[in-house]
Parts: C-alpha cells; structure tokens; sequence
C-alpha cells in the first residue's frame, strides 16, 4: 500500500493537497499571519472503498473534504475525479463532475431547507441535470425515500416532522439523487444518538454493497472510523501523519499520535486497570506551528531531531505510510 490506492480506477485521488488562509484583524484588517489548514495530503480512493480521515477537532479534517469536492478553492496541488484533474476547471466545467461527487453533512436539520418537502429535497438535484415530470419525479422520490429506510408517506413532510435519524437518511437519500460515485460523509453521525448511529452506519454500509459508492468519511470518533473504515489516515495539523489499513492501525499503530488517539478510546469495562493517557497539551495554533515535527510538543519519545526536522510521510515495512523519525 502507498499514498493512494492501488491501480484499480481512482474515484477521487488528491496529490500534495494545500490550503492557506490569510488571517486578518484589527480596526484595519491588518495581516495577522497564514493559516496553513491542509499541508501536503495525497490520497486516492478506489470505487467502493472507505477512507477515514480522523484527527482532533480543528486539524483540518472539514476543510480537506471541502476542497476534494472543489468547495474551496486549493492553495495548491491537484484534485482528480475519475482520472480527470478538475483542479482549474471553472464552475461551469465543473458541472459534470458535480453529480459524480456529493456530500453528507454533519448537521442533517442544518443542511435541509426547511421551507422544502421531503420530495422537493431529494429532487432538487435532479432538477438541475434533468427534466422529469410530476408523476416521474414523484416515482423517483418514493424510490430513493424507500432505499434509505423511509417510508412513501413521508413524501410530504417538512424537515422538522423527522426525528435525527431520520432527517440524517433524508440527507442520504438527497445524496444518492444523482447516483454519485463518491460521497463525502462529514461527521454524519455524531449529532445522533448512539442507537441512531449504528443504524445510520449500517445503512450506509449496504448501500455501498448495493451501488459501489466510495466514501471520504470524516469523524473523530474511533469507534465509529473500526466499524465502517476500510483504510484510515490520521490527520495532525493539517498533514497526515499515518495511513493504514484499519486492522494494522488498530493492532498496531506505528505513529506517536494514533497510539495516544487510540489511547483515549474508553474502555467498556470499569473493572479494567486505567491506561495513563500519552497525549498532553492542546493542539497547536496552525498560524504559527512548532519546527520540525508538529507533534513534537505533545510526543513522550520527542528526540532533537524531532525538533529541528520535518519528518517525510514514508512507506513502512508493513506497507502502511507513516510521518515519523522514529520508525
């Protein structure tokens, strides 16, 4: 294994990703500084593959789903959807790529017009690529509101007569409108209810099994990342600092900061002796990161070396890419 996939076809591949944003302030929104939110990502993802991305909160985990789907623009590098760099194009060439990728979001009450009904929500997208009539578009709601565990008598509901989880398949549904071959999922369960949760994964599961989709799935829950992931990238300030298969980062994590992350997991066992937590500190401001490795700071077996130089993102013996001067 290496920074992408294999040579099967890619759906989405990113090659040394970047994003910066200008900081400003004062009375006369003076420059404070460079934010650097994503530094240097490659990845590729294979047609239905999953790929977790996790990290602590404000690591960059949102804005690299973002800039995969071209909602922000890149600093630089490139973004290549089916083989096709879409890194320039305009939005109108954009237009063809859109229905080819689409996004779950973490907040599913936020990301629903309320105005809309549950047919006029997942057919909206449609709309802009189709012309369909009344009865067929009522036909094509009732099918995606059916394959996503809602039933035909909802067609008419407005987002606020759904409890969570049902607003949150709704979304789903709205995703899978288009009949894409990536979905970038954003924290899509981690506003439910932990029942909610599995229900929601397990759904998503299956309609991987059944359609082929490839997931980008953004969580910090570890829990969550074991049950749907496939392979794992673990995000620290902006860069990947690991990337495995899930069974080796779980077994075995190779990179300080996935063995303090996986660490933190709690145990479901109060008789269990409690396990003394590696990772102290906050993350640092991305505006003004520590030298060498970012993680120094926070990392018990930090060395001089570690301080002074940037560790590359290697491949390991074991297949596995990891950023560290200690592997």
């Amino acid at each position: 294994m290496n920074a992408v996939s294999t040579e099967a076809a890619r759906v989405l591949e990113v090659r040394h990703l970047s994003k910066c944003f200008s900081m400003t302030g004062g009375l006369l929104r003076q420059a404070k500084g460079t934010l650097r939110a994503v530094d240097d990502v490659s990845f590729a993802i294979a047609p239905g593959e999953t790929l977790c991305i996790v990290g602590e909160s404000g690591c960059g985990k949102s804005t690299l789903g973002r800039l995969a789907l071209r909602l922000i623009e890149p600093s630089g590098g490139q973004i290549l959807i089916e083989g096709s760099d879409v890194t320039a194009l305009s939005q109108e060439q954009m237009r063809p790529f859109r229905r080819r990728m689409q996004m779950v979001f973490q907040d599913p009450y936020a990301s629903l017009n309320p105005r809309l009904s549950a047919e006029e929500i997942v057919t909206e997208p449609i709309d802009n690529y189709e012309s369909l009539s009344s009865a067929d578009r009522r036909e094509r709601a009732v099918q995606l509101l059916t394959r996503v565990g809602l039933h035909a008598d909802m067609l008419h509901r407005r987002p606020f007569e759904f409890s969570g989880g049902q607003r949150q398949r709704l979304g789903i549904a709205r995703a899978l409108s288009l009949h894409p071959a990536l979905i970038v999922a954003d924290e899509p369960v981690s506003a439910l209810d932990v029942s909610v949760q599995a229900q929601v994964l397990n759904l998503m599961l299956d309609l991987q099994d059944s359609m082929g989709i490839a997931y980008l799935f953004i969580s910090h829950d570890l829990g969550v990342v074991e049950h749907i992931g496939q392979r794992i990238a673990v995000m620290y300030l902006g860069r990947i600092v690991e990337l495995a298969d899930r069974d080796a980062l779980f077994s075995k994590p190779q990179h300080p900061y996935t063995e303090a992350l996986l660490q933190a997991v709690p145990v479901p066992d109060p008789r269990a002796p409690r396990r003394r937590p590696i990772l102290e500190g906050e993350l640092p401001s991305a505006i003004a990161p520590p030298s060498g490795c970012t993680f120094h700071p926070r990392c018990p077996y930090a060395t001089e070396r570690c301080r002074q130089e940037v560790p590359a993102l290697r491949q390991l013996a074991d297949g596995r890419l990891a950023a560290c001067h200690l592997r």
